[in-house]
């Protein structure tokens, strides 16, 4: 047993353990909330613009008036 070699395990950080983490992982955090909202941006916002914008260039408010007039929608107006 004694002339097994024993290795020295390093002394652990005691001081400014918090200052050296958030050095480390704030840039980290930063850089991937960026990236995320960079990609909901462009994967989500920019194609749900383009399909209200199709609905809005289609869209004829009197055919929808009519189409729910007539299923009776509204109290104020009786269908044909």
């Amino acid at each position: 047993m004694s002339d097994s070699v024993v290795a020295k395990l390093p002394k652990p950080q005691l001081r400014g353990l918090l200052a050296s983490s958030i050095k480390f992982h704030l840039p980290i955090a930063i850089v991937v909330s960026i990236a995320s909202g960079v990609a909901f941006q462009f994967l989500v916002c920019e194609p749900r613009k383009r399909r209200y914008a199709e609905f809005y260039k289609n869209y004829d408010i009197d055919k929808e008036f009519e189409r729910m007039k007539q299923a009776g929608v509204f109290q104020s107006v009786r269908p044909d």
